[in-house]
């Protein structure tokens, strides 16, 4: 039996017991990706590249969010999503990110990221906390996606200790992880959060996870409880991949009299120790092409830099941090 026969085997018998059947979608997708040729890519990427810690993957050090201020995830927004997807692949972005539960998203990447597949970083979540909830979301995500695999599979805002024990137990989402990654339906598993690091941490020392996604911003070093100096050691001790969020806090650090633009917040972000790329949204295809040219030109800062821009957000720090009660 084939590699693939046995990943559709699995699938199957395993959605069965969820309630849903995915053999019928993956055969249905293989046929899909046989009748189109895909196109070889370019041969230089514009945009600086990070090894995503003990994944080994090489990942440019900016990514494309799918969720927030950015038509990938409004409703009767595809041609403005495609043509921003289209356009983020032209300009060397090779990594995606998206959720389950983020509106259409999932839709609109993959109606064009299918042609692609081989060549870059898909990325999805799943906020079910049980084994069978988890693979059923698994098996929406393929669909949308258009794909039979994924390269990143992450548990979504993970916030309370409650989650963490249900994630953990014997029917808890953790399971799903497992059997998915070990029938390589996924290649790594994440762990997500900016509700509470400690939170985060607990997850990492429970499990083997290859990535986390936290915020990651010029605010996030006067909150009370930080995630820069909290989860950053950890999962640089464990070799863990971090993925920086939430870096101009939904446009708020860019505001006047705060930073002084994108380069100062996405340079802070990818300066601190142990962070090897971010994903940022983006309002239009303009803005898109800036955060890129941004990419592009990075330097680390040094300290000197960095206290600066620490200084500016002392006072508002609080506004900045908004997410942080989301959960």
């Amino acid at each position: 039996m084939s590699p693939k026969t046995q990943r559709r085997t699995f699938l199957a018998s395993s959605l069965a017991a969820a309630g849903g059947l995915l053999g019928s979608l993956m055969l249905h997708q293989d046929r899909r990706s046989a009748s189109r040729p895909e196109p070889s890519p370019p041969k230089n990427s514009p945009l600086p590249k990070r090894v995503l810690g003990k994944t080994g993957v090489k990942l440019p050090i900016l990514g494309l969010g799918g969720a927030g201020q950015t038509p990938l995830s409004q409703p009767g927004s595809e041609k403005q999503a495609v043509e921003m997807i289209q356009e983020a692949w032209n300009l060397g972005i090779r990594y995606f990110d998206t959720a389950a539960s983020y509106g259409p998203s999932e839709d609109y990447l993959g109606k064009v990221l299918p042609q692609y597949r081989s060549h870059l970083f898909l990325a999805s979540k799943t906020a079910r906390r049980d084994r069978d909830g988890a693979w059923q979301e698994l098996e929406r995500s393929l669909n949308r996606l258009n794909t039979d695999h994924l390269d990143l599979w992450q548990l979504h805002h993970v916030s309370f200790a409650d989650e963490i024990d249900t994630i953990f137990s014997a029917n808890g989402a953790i399971k799903a992880i497992e059997e998915a990654k070990s029938q390589g339906i996924i290649k790594f598993a994440g762990i997500t959060g900016h509700h509470e690091p400690k939170i985060i941490i607990d997850g990492l020392n429970r499990y083997a996870f290859d990535t986390t996604l936290i915020p990651v911003n010029a605010a996030d070093v006067h909150h009370p409880r930080p995630f820069i100096s909290s989860v950053l050691p950890v999962a640089r001790q464990q070799q863990i991949g971090v993925i920086a969020m939430k870096v101009p806090a939904y446009g708020k650090l860019l505001r006047p009299g705060v930073l002084s633009g994108m380069s100062e917040a996405m340079g802070y972000s990818l300066s601190q120790p142990g962070v090897h790329t971010c994903i940022i949204a983006a309002e239009t295809v303009e803005q898109l092409t800036a955060n890129v040219q941004t990419a592009q030109a990075f330097q680390a800062l040094d300290a000197t830099t960095l206290a600066n821009i620490e200084k500016r957000t002392q006072s508002t720090w609080e506004d900045h941090s908004f997410f942080r009660a989301w959960a």
